[in-house]
């Protein structure tokens, strides 16, 4: 798992990506988050409860857009509009896009989040670039047991 930050000079703006390997294929990964949201839930029943997030053991809400979804390209990105990030973000984006493994059965997930902090003082959000690849991976074994 690669994993990437950038920043820019006030460092109030940023992305952080990271890759997951996956052994559902591309289009079944995307049709699930795009196609059957709701059943993410029950792929995830630890961290996700409808539209309420858990991490680290606390109840986060989100409340999120789609902004574009690219069949194929199995591509979809979401923008938060309200809830517990906003609190620290101006801004956060999410795009999600999964690739046909080279070479072999199985896929990458590619994830990328885009955000702009509110102030100095908030950390950029690599627990929620983790949360982001542990559900990636849970969602992946809920493929493969269907």
């Amino acid at each position: 798992m690669a994993e990437a930050a950038t920043t820019d000079a006030s460092s109030l703006v940023g992305t952080l990506q990271t890759e997951v390997e996956i052994k559902a294929s591309a289009e079944q990964f995307h049709d699930m988050i795009t196609g059957r949201l709701h059943h993410v839930p029950k792929a995830c029943p630890g961290k996700i409860q409808g539209c309420d997030l858990h991490e680290d053991g606390e109840e986060k809400v989100s409340k999120e857009r789609v902004e574009a979804v690219e069949p194929e390209r199995n591509l979809i990105t979401y923008r938060v509009l309200e809830g517990d990030l906003m609190k620290e973000y101006k801004s956060f984006v999410t795009t999600i896009q999964v690739t046909p493994k080279h070479g072999g059965p199985g896929s990458i997930v590619h994830l990328h989040l885009e955000y702009e902090k509110i102030s100095e003082e908030v950390a950029h959000p690599e627990t929620l670039l983790q949360f982001c690849v542990e559900l990636s991976k849970e969602i992946d074994e809920h493929l493969l047991s269907e």
